[in-house]
């Protein structure tokens, strides 16, 4: 059952992810934000485009509502993981005001359409392509908290900086060396695991 709350309780939680992803970027310089800092080229303004699309598509053409906005990285012939980096061209700028339209075109859709309302995901198996507005939206914001999660490592990797957002680091009290200590201590166990001690 759908509570009268439902949409804002939804739109809530879309929004704080949002911004927990977005505040990975301040304070960065141009090659941070883009460096890739693990195997499979994880970086923050790459999830960020990755994200605008998929509120793009989740949220505005799976309900006949395209956006209009270019997304040649979903283009046929587009190279795979596209959508997940950006180039020398796609400045920082042009991809946080792509995600920010993408936020208004989703949100607008949001408050004209029923939750209940469905709609067709084109690129899902014909089959089981149907989906409501409530599962679209629930599937946005777990795609979006799980790549903030990701950003949050991400950020953490280039100069420590960790949190859902300023002030708000979720952590345990600690100095640096109390963490320092803490990371050697977690270190130790995991060698003793391994060796069977």
């Amino acid at each position: 059952m759908i509570t009268p709350n439902a949409k804002s309780d939804l739109c809530s939680y879309l929004q704080s992810a949002r911004d927990a992803l977005l505040w990975k970027l301040d304070g960065l310089s141009e090659y941070d934000v883009r460096r890739p800092l693990t195997p499979t080229g994880t970086n923050l303004l790459g999830l960020v485009k990755h994200v605008a699309t998929v509120e793009l598509g989740h949220l505005g053409d799976v309900f006949g509502r395209p956006s209009g906005e270019p997304l040649p990285w979903l283009a046929d012939g587009a190279e795979p993981n596209a959508d997940m980096w950006a180039t020398a061209q796609e400045s920082r700028a042009f991809v946080v005001d792509l995600y920010r339209r993408a936020w208004a075109h989703s949100d607008a859709t949001i408050d004209a359409l029923a939750l209940d309302t469905v709609g067709t995901v084109p690129w899902w198996p014909d089959d089981r392509n149907e989906v409501t507005l409530h599962h679209a939206v629930v599937r946005v914001i777990a795609d979006t908290q799980r790549h903030a999660g990701h950003a949050d490592i991400v950020r953490e990797l280039i100069d420590g900086a960790v949190g859902v957002n300023q002030g708000n680091d979720g952590l345990a009290a600690g100095d640096p060396e109390w963490w320092e200590s803490h990371r050697n201590r977690l270190e130790r166990a995991a060698r003793d695991a391994a060796q069977g001690v």
